[in-house]
């Protein structure tokens, strides 16, 4: 799945993902391939993600807002 983190200004990161975990605001969650639709408040914590090769990639983040669907994700960062 594609994942993609912005802020209001530019593209950050854009990635083919097998895995995304998240901070949600209500609670950490993860996301894989064909997850349903979804869009979710983060807050302060860490992005973990898993690349189709395998590799971890960590990101800090402040909050922010998060939507997948149709195995297409963004990350908006506030």
């Amino acid at each position: 799945m594609q994942f993609k983190v912005e802020n209001p200004d530019r593209e950050i990161l854009n990635i083919e993902a097998k895995l995304i975990q998240l901070p949600g605001k209500d609670g950490s969650f993860a996301v894989m391939e064909n997850h349903a639709p979804l869009l979710a408040s983060l807050k302060k914590g860490q992005v973990r993600i898993i690349d189709k090769n395998g590799q971890e990639h960590l990101l800090d983040i402040e909050g922010g807002i998060f939507g997948v669907a149709s195995n297409q994700c963004h990350l908006l960062l506030l």
